[in-house]
């Protein structure tokens, strides 16, 4: 299994960890199935895993991708000031709950509508509303002034 997570991403550590993390779920849900299909189980919720490491690897680039500047006309202090926001902005974004920060990023980073979110997360458009106006509640409190 951490072979078949090497192979397909070239990360000797993060192959390591999702073996691990596999083996702990297995653990934990006391799974038990026949003797003959523990192996693709275990395939299967490897490679599951490794699309969700893949996909948090990918929204956290877009999100640095998209908090540089676009101009570059900025005095010092300017600079200085944009990036005490910035790294304000990535404290706060860090401490929300994970389902929040999920669809938070999801509907302003990746532009998706509330019910195309609810969509791809199995969740109601009302309980997508509720964690997005908690989400903007929570950065609002954090952010500075």
């Amino acid at each position: 299994m951490r072979n078949y997570i090497y192979y397909r991403s070239g990360d000797d550590e993060l192959a390591t960890d999702i073996a691990q993390e596999t083996f702990m779920k297995i653990w934990e849900k006391q799974l038990e199935t026949e003797p003959n299909k523990i192996k693709g189980l275990l395939f299967k919720i490897s490679g599951d895993l490794f699309v969700s490491s893949y996909r948090k690897q990918k929204r956290m680039l877009t999100f640095k991708l998209n908090t540089k500047p676009a101009f570059s006309n900025h005095t010092p202090q300017e600079e200085m000031e944009f990036q005490e926001l910035k790294n304000s902005y990535e404290t706060a974004l860090a401490k929300l709950p994970e389902k929040q920060r999920t669809v938070f990023l999801m509907s302003r980073m990746d532009k998706l509508k509330y019910r195309e979110i609810a969509e791809t997360l199995g969740l109601s458009v009302k309980a997508v509303e509720k964690r997005m106006t908690k989400a903007l509640v929570s950065l609002k409190q954090m952010m500075p002034n």
